[in-house]
C-alpha cells in the first residue's frame, strides 16, 4: 500500500472532516518510512488502528436559560488511544466545535501526550455551545447538564479531561462539582482545577512557558538565546499569557497580541502591567483587542489584520488552528524571523509548515512545542494520585525538564542528510514509535 492508497482509504471513512484528515496527512507522511521498515508494525496494521478512536460519543445537553427558555447543545468525547494511559486531553465550548475539529485534536493528543513521557493516552471532547452572553447561572447549568452524561465515560483511570479554549477554572469546577455529587467521590478527574481543591500551580500559564521553553531550546542549539529577540504572539489567551511572560522573563521583548478582530502592536513592549491587563481583556468575553490600544494609546492597532507582518526574531502563534497561511509564512521569511514555534494546535497551514521548512526556519509543531499544558495537567494528575501539592517551583522546574526532554528526543529523531533538524518529523516519529510499540505488546485489541 502507498501514502496515496492509505489516505485515500480514510478519507473515504471520514468524509466531511477536513481538519482530522489534515492532521492524519501530516503524521502519515512523516512515520511512513519508519512503519514500513517495520514489519512488527505492518503485521499489526498499527497505522490504520492508530488513525481510528477507540471511542467517540455524542450525546445531547439540553439546558435552562435565565428566561426559562430551554436550549439544546450536541456533546462530544473522543477517547483516541488508551495505549500509554488513560485517555487525557481538553474540552472546548466553542461555536465551532464539531466532530472534525475535535478527532483532530484528539489524535494530534495522542503523539503531543507521548512525548511527555507521562502515562497518558489522547482524547478530546466538547460542545459547540457559546458562552459569550451568558450569565455564570447559565454557564453553570450547562455545564452541569454536559457533566451529567459525561461522567459515565470518564475517571482518574479511565479518562482525565481539562480545560480547552471556552472551558477554564469556572468551567472546570462547575463540572467537577457535578462529577463529585453523581459519582459521591472526590478524585483527580479533571485537570485545571482550583489551586485550593486539588489544583497545580502554574498550570493556566503552562502551555505559554512550555511553548517557550522550546524555543529556548531550539535556540540554544544554534548558540542563540532570547536576550533582545523581537517576538511576535497571536492570541490573548492563557497561552498568550504565559508565553509573554516567561519571553519577558528570558530577556526577550513582545510587540504583538491579536484577537479576532485584528491586532495590536507595541513597541514598547508587552510587559509588566500590560501582562496583567491581558487578563482582564480574557474575562471581558468579548474578543476584542483593541481595548489594549484604548487602555495604552502608545500602542497600534490593526483591524483584520494578523500579527505575522511585523518584523520580528520569533513568532509564537497561540490563538488557534490554520492562523498562519503560506502569505503570512513567506513575510515571516522574507522579514528575517529565525524561530517559529506553535502554541496553538496546528495554527500554520500546512503550505505554511512546508514554507518554513524550505526555508530551514526553526519550526517547531504545536504537537511537541505546546505540550507543556498538558504535561503539567500530567503533574496534576500525580500530585492528586500522591495527595500532595509541589510549589510553583518545583512544578516550573519539571516542566522545563520535560519541555528539555521533548525538544531532545524531536531533534534526534528529525535529523535529515544535511544535517537540518525537521522538528515535525522529529515529533511524530518520536510520538509515534513509543505508541505503536505499545499497541503491538498489547495485541489486536
Amino acid at each position: 500500500m502507498t501514502i496515496h492508497d492509505f489516505m485515500a482509504k480514510v478519507a473515504a471513512k471520514n468524509a466531511g472532516e477536513p481538519e482530522f484528515l489534515q492532521a492524519v496527512k501530516e503524521v502519515v507522511e512523516t512515520v511512513w518510512d519508519v512503519y514500513i521498515s517495520n514489519p512488527r508494525f505492518v503485521k499489526a496494521n498499527i497505522l490504520e488502528r492508530i488513525v481510528e478512536p477507540e471511542r467517540v460519543i455524542i450525546f445531547r445537553v439540553p439546558w435552562m436559560d435565565d428566561k426559562g427558555e430551554v436550549h439544546v447543545q450536541r456533546g462530544f468525547r473522543v477517547q483516541f488511544n488508551s495505549a500509554i494511559g488513560p485517555y487525557k486531553g481538553g474540552l472546548r465550548f466553542h461555536p465551532s466545535v464539531n466532530l472534525s475539529i475535535l478527532k483532530f485534536l484528539g489524535f494530534e493528543q495522542i503523539f503531543k501526550n507521548s512525548l511527555t513521557t507521562l502515562p497518558m493516552g489522547g482524547g478530546k471532547g466538547g460542545s459547540h455551545f457559546d458562552a459569550k452572553g451568558k450569565s455564570d447561572a447559565e454557564i453553570m447549568r450547562f455545564c452541569q447538564s454536559f457533566m451529567a452524561e459525561l461522567f459515565r465515560h470518564i475517571g482518574p483511570n479511565t479518562d482525565v479531561p481539562a480545560g480547552d479554549i471556552g472551558v477554564g477554572g469556572r468551567e472546570i469546577g462547575y463540572m467537577f462539582g457535578m462529577y463529585k455529587k453523581l459519582n459521591n467521590e472526590f478524585t483527580g478527574v479533571l485537570t485545571g482545577k482550583g489551586r485550593n481543591w486539588g489544583g497545580s500551580l502554574i498550570r493556566p500559564e503552562a502551555t505559554g512557558f512550555g511553548v517557550v521553553y522550546f524555543a529556548q531550546e531550539m535556540l540554544k542549539a544554534k548558540g542563540l538565546s532570547f536576550e533582545g529577540k523581537r517576538v511576535a504572539i497571536s492570541g490573548f489567551g492563557n497561552v498568550a499569557w504565559g508565553a509573554a511572560q516567561k519571553v519577558n522573563e528570558l530577556g526577550g521583548k513582545v510587540v504583538t497580541i491579536s484577537g479576532p478582530d485584528g491586532y495590536i502592536l507595541d513597541e514598547e513592549g508587552i510587559s509588566g502591567d500590560k501582562i496583567d491587563y491581558m487578563l482582564e481583556l480574557r474575562a471581558s468575553n468579548n474578543d476584542r483587542v483593541k481595548d489594549y490600544a484604548d487602555v495604552y494609546p502608545n500602542a497600534k492597532f490593526f483591524p483584520g489584520k494578523r500579527p505575522w507582518e511585523v518584523k520580528v526574531d520569533v513568532a509564537l502563534p497561540c490563538a488557534t488552528q490554520n492562523e498562519l497561511d503560506i502569505n503570512d509564512a513567506k513575510a515571516l521569511v522574507a522579514n528575517g524571523c529565525i524561530c517559529v514555534a506553535e502554541g496553538a494546535n496546528m495554527p500554520s497551514t500546512p503550505e505554511a509548515v512546508e514554507e518554513f521548512l524550505k526555508a530551514k526556519l526553526l519550526f517547531a509543531p504545536g504537537k511537541a512545542a505546546n505540550a507543556g499544558g498538558v504535561a503539567t495537567s500530567g503533574l496534576e494528575m500525580t500530585q492528586n494520585s500522591m495527595r500532595l501539592n509541589w510549589n510553583s517551583e518545583e512544578v516550573d522546574a519539571k516542566l522545563h525538564e520535560i519541555m528539555r526532554n521533548i525538544h531532545q528526543a524531536c531533534a534526534d529523531n528529525g535529523v535529515e542528510n544535511d544535517g537540518f533538524v525537521n522538528y515535525v518529523k522529529g515529533a511524530n516519529i518520536a510520538g509515534f514509535l513509543k505508541v505503536a510499540n505499545a499497541m503491538c505488546d498489547m495485541g489486536v485489541v
